[in-house]
């Protein structure tokens, strides 16, 4: 396979290294309109040809995928124009930046028989997939809450704000772990020093009677990226700032021995053991490739595709109209 990547800052050469070091791609291209990019890349990847000038890199070397590593702003002209011009696309989180635009690229490549990857790159670490494989074996029992904390003194975005930046990646995590359909969205924040809202907080609820909240914050001065998951059986804590115990489950909980009444409930709080599963270490970038260039050669759709980006891109949509109501709840269609 031939690949090109359009956009090489700050992502971009991580997709130009992954897809050099896959044994299907053949060769691959970039394209930036940034001289001093394309002059970082060429010293990194002298075997990767570059060009400024996107008509000539869609149009003059015969690709088959195109990766779309820009502004969420571009994502949907740059794909559309890919997959009319017949190829696959591969487009870094959040998909597009509306629901409409995301509908679109996934009819026209329905109708071209073109395949759509979204770089959801959390799924395909080994500490994400672990909890994927406890939470379906049932070993937390029920999900009853899931808590989230991505905060730090970050980089401020000029495009988007720090829902659509940050939230994007606990969007997916939760979209792809949990089995229960999202049905409403509440979103708190404010925007302290420009246009888009620096801080936030977000209310997911699903079907039954499952709770999910984010806390996301670019002003934070720690870092933490922290994940609760409490069930009926076990509670389970996810830090990715850890580097041996990622995963830790808590064989602890809550036991209510009447419900007559709220003051004559009997509460008995369980505390057992701790411990801590093996995580793959496999880079995730890398393995996402595989699954992409696999999806396509086997004609199927890969873990990540269009449809999973069009129900992350829509719950942000209703975040980000909530948190411009002041926290109205959003139902989702």
């Amino acid at each position: 396979m031939k690949v090109g990547v359009v956009g090489l800052g700050y992502w971009g050469p991580n997709l130009v290294r992954n897809f050099l070091g896959n044994r299907d791609v053949k060769k691959v291209y970039g394209c930036d309109q940034n001289v001093n990019r394309l002059k970082h890349i060429s010293s990194r990847f002298p075997d990767v040809q570059l060009t400024d000038k996107w008509n000539d890199f869609l149009n003059g070397y015969d690709l088959d995928v195109i990766a779309i590593a820009t502004p969420v702003a571009t994502h949907y002209s740059l794909a559309k124009a890919a997959l009319e011009n017949g190829k696959h696309i591969w487009v870094e989180k959040p998909f597009t930046f509306r629901s409409k635009e995301a509908e679109d690229l996934i009819n026209i490549a329905e109708r071209k028989n073109l395949k759509i990857f979204v770089d959801h790159t959390f799924i395909y670490t080994g500490a994400i997939r672990k909890i994927k494989e406890i939470l379906d074996s049932g070993d937390l029992g029920e999900v009853l809450y899931y808590d989230s904390v991505r905060v730090n003194l970050g980089l401020f975005q000029n495009d988007v704000n720090v829902i659509w930046d940050l939230a994007a990646h606990d969007i997916s995590i939760l979209d792809y772990l949990m089995k229960e359909d999202a049905v409403e969205v509440a979103a708190h924040g404010i925007a302290n020093y420009y246009d888009h809202e620096n801080i936030a907080h977000i209310s997911i609820y699903f079907e039954g009677n499952c709770f999910a909240h984010f806390h996301v914050n670019w002003t934070s001065p720690i870092k933490i990226r922290r994940v609760l998951v409490g069930g009926t059986r076990k509670m389970l804590v996810f830090d990715d700032l850890e580097y041996s115990e990622k995963i830790k489950i808590y064989d602890s909980g809550v036991i209510i021995n009447s419900k007559e009444g709220i003051y004559d409930a009997l509460v008995q709080y369980r505390i057992g053991d701790m411990y801590s599963p093996r995580v793959d270490q496999t880079e995730a970038l890398s393995l996402g490739v595989i699954e992409f260039i696999n999806a396509i050669k086997k004609d199927e759709q890969p873990l990540t595709s269009g449809y999973d980006g069009l129900r992350v891109v829509k719950i942000l949509e209703a975040a980000d109209l909530s948190i411009k109501n002041r926290g109205k709840l959003i139902k989702l269609s």
